[in-house]
């Protein structure tokens, strides 16, 4: 029995990757900025914060300001 049907080769189409929309990417790269520039600010006050810390240790006592709150 003859058939009119060709035989037609199949030749697989990879799959693209989706790519991430821009929006993703935006937010991506603003969560990054972010934190760089907190670091970079901590970084460039580490000294600042160190005399902080130093000089909350050095009130006395019985100094207002070392009590819980504002000291106003």
């Amino acid at each position: 029995m003859a058939s009119n049907l060709k035989s037609v080769d199949y030749k697989a189409v990879p799959e693209e990757t989706p790519e991430a929309p821009s929006w993703f990417k935006v937010g991506v790269l603003a969560a990054a900025s972010v934190l760089a520039g907190g670091l970079a600010v901590a970084w460039y006050y580490r000294s600042t914060l160190a005399r902080l810390r130093q000089a909350e240790g050095m009130l006395p006592a019985d100094s207002d300001a070392s009590d819980e709150g504002d000291g106003i």
